[in-house]
């Protein structure tokens, strides 16, 4: 399946899971009503910063609108480089391949990046109804992470950790591209500290 046929799917699908309209999805997210049913057609390429949005207001992470969904039957522990869906932002040019197994459940979600120089992408990470964390690990190249003000500059082995329900703004301030893995887990809302 054509990747934004992907997306197309998965938000609809987890839209109606969670008994959402259109007008009410795009009430939660900030997105319009007609960008989320160009979307849910596959008629529109959305940036990452749009699906951000719709993932929070569905609470879940951006990765969940590129995997699957976990199975009644076993699916399979191991994701083959071939398997692993590739997705590119329209607005920076970035890509982005899940690299986790599709439809096993587990509560990790690996995903690597291929930023281009030169570029940046902002996330709002809206508030979820669970505490998702993120590690951003540098294998090659050097990136600007911004979270909540406070800016960090990792360089090829550098790992920094934090809570997706901040701002964040990822940048490559160099002429040569950044490879990244994103390693997330999302703990329910019951299992936050309070």
């Amino acid at each position: 399946m054509d990747i934004n046929a992907h997306i197309a799917q998965r938000v609809r699908e987890l839209r109606k899971a969670r008994g959402y309209t259109l007008d009410a999805l795009a009430e939660a997210s900030g997105v319009s009503r007609s960008m989320i049913s160009l979307i849910e057609r596959g008629q529109s390429s959305p940036t990452a910063a749009v699906l951000d949005k719709l993932a929070g207001a569905l609470s879940v992470t951006l990765a969940t609108l590129f995997s699957d969904e976990p199975r009644s039957a076993p699916a399979s522990p191991l994701a083959r480089l071939a398997e692993q869906p590739l997705w590119k932002d329209p607005a920076s040019g970035y890509v982005r391949r899940n690299v986790s197994p599709g439809g096993f459940a587990s509560p990790i979600e690996l995903v690597e990046v291929v930023f281009p120089p030169g570029q940046r992408v902002a996330f709002d990470n809206v508030m979820r109804d669970a505490e998702t964390h993120q590690q951003v690990w540098v294998l090659d190249g050097a990136i600007e992470l911004t979270v909540d003000g406070k800016a960090w500059r990792l360089e090829a082995g550098d790992c920094l950790a934090m809570r997706l329900e901040r701002h964040t703004v990822y940048r490559n301030p160099t002429r040569k591209p950044a490879r990244y893995v994103v390693a997330l887990t999302t703990l329910p809302h019951h299992a936050r500290k309070l």
